[in-house]
């Protein structure tokens, strides 16, 4: 990726996080009381950690071109044998005040093959790899998510709240042979709005929802020189049964595309998750 296009990224990334700053002052007065009859359990705390295994089903497609040859769009599944594996997901949230939380959350998304013998010809940045060729690929698209959450209309029964993020997507693929060894990287923080939402149908339920997204506009395109997305949508129920201590099960799709100067990836994951909260 070129100095001037994450330059462009910075710039953005930092303009939508530099609202967040203004609301911190009047919520470092914020005290939270303890619940009424009847209120919502879970919501009387100021720091959240979760954490849950996501079985995500993978679809990853990437292209690299090089030397002024052009690339083959490459099925890491089904070109290179990569296999779905569960996927962690961990998940800290700050709350100075009622309506307002900073989160942060880390997704290790890695995946390994050894010695696959590759099951069609492809080019890959500038190198041929052809059928039966042994191949050890190695991926990381480990995701990093800094934001904030303001939550506009707030009741003892749940929320609805807008969302600024700051995404930070790894991509790292390395594919090695006893002919070739060829790698691509490519990391941008990508900024992201959304909307989330909270109701409880019982005290101790909550079921949640949420959706962020990111387009490149078309008038930032060229000066880019390139072209980013990114969607996460995630609903899911969270029981709990004291204040502290919650369990959770969710839906949850992410897709991020990206075509950058000489390299494009479209990847996708989707599946369900369960884990543990815990609060103070």
């Amino acid at each position: 990726m070129s100095i001037s296009v994450c330059r462009v990224y910075v710039v953005l990334s930092l303009l939508t996080l530099g609202v967040v700053a203004a609301p911190v002052t009047a919520a470092a007065q914020y005290r939270p009381s303890m619940s009424m009859e009847g209120d919502a359990v879970g919501e009387v705390y100021r720091i959240e950690a979760a954490y849950a295994w996501w079985n995500a089903e993978p679809s990853l497609i990437i292209n690299s071109e090089s030397l002024e040859i052009v690339g083959t769009d490459i099925d890491l599944i089904g070109d290179l044998g990569i296999q779905k594996k569960r996927l962690g997901l961990f998940d800290v949230v700050l709350r100075p005040g009622r309506k307002h939380k900073f989160r942060f959350q880390r997704i290790p998304i890695k995946y390994e093959t050894d010695a696959f013998p590759v099951q069609r010809e492809f080019v890959f940045n500038g190198q041929r790899y052809r059928v039966g060729l042994p191949v050890t690929t190695s991926v990381d698209f480990t995701t990093y998510r800094f934001g904030y959450e303001y939550d506009f209309l707030y009741l003892r029964r749940g929320f609805l709240g807008a969302l600024l993020d700051l995404k930070y997507t790894n991509v790292d693929v390395s594919l090695a042979s006893p002919l070739i060894s060829e790698f691509v990287t490519a990391t941008a923080p990508i900024p992201t709005v959304g909307v989330v939402g909270r109701a409880y149908p019982i005290p101790n339920l909550a079921v949640n929802g949420e959706l962020t997204f990111f387009r490149t506009p078309s008038g930032l395109q060229e000066q880019l020189d390139g072209n980013a997305s990114y969607t996460d949508f995630d609903v899911n129920g969270t029981f709990n049964f004291t204040k502290n201590v919650g369990a959770k099960m969710g839906y949850r799709r992410t897709t991020v595309f990206y075509d950058v100067e000489l390299d494009r990836g479209d990847l996708k994951f989707s599946g369900l998750y369960f884990g543990g909260v815990v609060r103070y």
